[in-house]
């Protein structure tokens, strides 16, 4: 049986420092951090007062007051992004028959948590709950316990009435939704796919959350250098937020709707490493065989690798770790593949970012250019790859691979390809 090819027809974001692909292009390639001091709440007290938020006013990108007041921050991120995504880049236009073909699959790690927070501060603050006016909440706060609304509101946007579901890996949420779409594609459940992930995690309740952990940076003097990955000062990733869709498409269907193409996927895979809510083994075995395992999928070898878009948190053991399995599978060709991090730029945005570092390598491809690690400057001897330091680099782009660790030991990766470096 010949296995149906996967191509990306549309992107849409809305990240830290632009909303649009072009924006979000626009501050990568140029190199330009959107990390600042946290403006949603006040942060003082806390470890950690430094995030990279998004700039954003829903009525200005077309949402309607009623769509604001029903959807969380994350949810009014993905109608926006997948506005863009499927109109006007990818054309798709969905009537009541070709409805039941695509999907919608979005990712995200902690769902409407900050309409959850403000609504339980709200409750609380009169009185015992079990005492208190139901017409104290938001009467679409059940949106927001329910993650599945991410999905569901997109599919109702877009018109999809094929599969919809809504994945929850934690920080690999992103590339695993958009890796369980281009599955369902290839083994034929759709022809067409609206996939990415959406989180807005800049809360107080996320803070405190990893401030007990020490998990990210608290440079609050200098935020603008606050992420710096894969350096040996780094001392954890900076909060972000944000969202990336994808229109996948059956690559014939593509074709037969006269779309242009901005690449292929040709691999997904996703293991766990069984080892710690936290904690990673330092061999990068786990990471190591989802690589391995991608690229028996897409059928090329590890020397034709061009460009890995990192993890790249800023965290000393994951750094080391990621480099340490790219290193295992690509040999010495490691040594000559650029490898970056784009959170250096626009933060850690949780269960968004796999999908926003897709979405990176997508226009990465598109204009032969790889993004640099923003704030880089002494090498870690641990990690001794080419990290692209601080200025974007032409480079011919034909095979990228995009890797991603997760809270609970997932380990994800996935493959793109140009037009040009698939066989027909």
């Amino acid at each position: 049986m010949t296995r149906r090819r996967v191509a990306v027809t549309g992107v849409g974001v809305v990240a830290p420092g632009g909303i649009g692909a072009p924006a979000f292009w626009d501050l990568l390639s140029n190199g330009r951090t959107a990390t600042r001091g946290i403006t949603l709440f006040d942060p003082s007290g806390f470890r950690s007062r430094i995030a990279a938020e998004v700039d954003f006013d829903p009525s200005e990108h077309g949402l309607s007051e009623d769509e604001t007041a029903r959807a969380d921050r994350y949810i009014q991120f993905a109608l926006v992004a997948a506005r863009e995504a499927v109109r006007p880049t990818s054309g798709l236009e969905l009537d009541d028959e070709s409805a039941w073909r695509p999907g919608a699959l979005l990712g995200t790690a902690l769902g409407g948590t900050t309409r959850l927070e403000h609504d339980y501060v709200d409750v609380s603050r009169h009185g015992d709950w079990w005492d208190v006016d139901h017409r104290l909440s938001s009467p679409f706060l059940h949106r927001a316990f329910t993650p599945a609304t991410l999905a569901s509101a997109v599919a109702e946007q877009t018109g999809a009435r094929g599969p919809v579901q809504t994945v929850s890996t934690g920080c690999t949420s992103g590339l695993d939704a958009v890796g369980y779409a281009v599955h369902s594609i290839q083994e034929g459940r759709m022809d067409v796919c609206i996939a990415g992930a959406s989180d807005s995690p800049v809360s107080p309740i996320t803070v405190a959350c990893f401030d007990a952990i020490k998990a990210t940076s608290a440079n609050n003097d200098d935020p603008a250098h606050a992420s710096r990955p894969l350096i040996p000062d780094r001392n954890g990733f900076v909060l972000g937020e944000g969202v990336a869709v994808l229109v996948l498409e059956e690559l014939e269907h593509a074709r037969a709707r006269g779309r242009d193409v901005y690449c292929e996927i040709g691999g997904y895979a996703t293991f766990g490493n069984a080892h710690h809510m936290t904690g990673l083994t330092t061999e990068g075995l786990e990471m190591a065989r989802a690589i391995e395992t991608v690229l028996a999928q897409a059928r090329i070898g590890s020397g034709e690798i061009d460009y890995v878009n990192a993890h790249g948190s800023g965290t000393k053991q994951n750094d080391r770790h990621e480099t340490a399995a790219v290193k295992r599978v690509l040999g010495d060709h490691a040594y000559k593949t650029p490898m970056t991090s784009i959170k250096s730029m626009v933060g850690h945005s949780l269960g968004a970012i796999g999908a926003i570092e897709l979405a990176a390598c997508v226009l990465a491809m598109t204009h032969h250019v790889v993004p640099p690690t923003a704030n880089y400057e002494t090498p870690d001897p641990e990690c001794d790859l080419d990290y692209v330091p601080r200025t974007a680099r032409s480079h011919t782009l034909r095979h990228v691979l995009s890797v991603g660790s997760g809270f609970g030991g997932f380990q994800s990766a996935v493959v793109l390809t140009s037009q040009e470096g698939t066989a027909a």
